[in-house]
């Protein structure tokens, strides 16, 4: 059930997200594991992931719309400022601490839903970031929970990175003390990581005059 939506096909040099001399202009709307948590700027995901991308020659700029704390409806509220006209694209990265309080993850879907839906009236594509629930939260709530960003993804028709935090959850090298929040070096592997997906979904951009 958990696919990656991305049969964009094969990434061009002269597709618009790399023909364009102006930089696409991204936001990185998300919580802790976006804002950089106990991180210096430099280490946090937004800028790591700019590096990533400009090192391969795609001129791009990420603007770091994390909060730490931050549920979806939360990023809902703060949607219109966080997410400024001129964008081009957002990585939406929420739902995390929706797990962790375990809120209803219907709530989660009808905020994360309102979301996606407000950018696509103001005709701003989105790149979904899934999250899984803590297994503790029991079956059903995970069945619930992790089914969330498939389904809205299928939905809208949007790129789906299918876990956040995939290759470093439960590492102990790769996350600080709390086991919630990435090391600079897990950063790093998240990066990595979502790299192909981010610039499949770039290869769809045309940046705004």
């Amino acid at each position: 059930m958990l696919l990656v939506f991305a049969s964009l096909g094969p990434i061009s040099m002269n597709s618009p997200a790399f023909a364009q001399s102006k930089p696409l202009k991204l936001v990185a709307l998300g919580d802790s594991l976006t804002a950089g948590y106990n991180l210096p700027a430099s280490a946090a995901f937004p800028t790591v992931l700019e590096k990533m991308l400009r090192d391969k020659g795609i001129s791009v700029e990420i603007a770091n719309a994390g909060v730490s704390g931050d549920t979806s409806q939360g990023g809902l509220e703060r949607l219109d400022w966080s997410v400024p006209d001129g964008t081009d694209g957002v990585i939406l990265e929420l739902g995390a601490n929706d797990a962790l309080r375990g809120v209803d993850p219907a709530l989660t879907e009808t905020s994360l839903d309102a979301i996606v839906t407000r950018l696509k009236a103001r005709g701003i594509p989105v790149l979904l970031a899934g999250m899984y629930a803590p297994r503790s939260n029991g079956p059903d709530y995970v069945a619930r929970f992790d089914a969330i960003y498939p389904k809205l993804a299928e939905k809208h028709g949007l790129v789906l990175y299918p876990f956040f935090l995939d290759g470093i959850a439960g590492d102990r090298v790769l996350n600080q003390p709390d086991m919630l929040h990435p090391k600079a070096e897990g950063v790093r592997v998240i990066a990595q990581r979502i790299l192909p997906t981010v610039e499949r979904f770039l290869a769809s951009l045309r940046p705004r005059s």
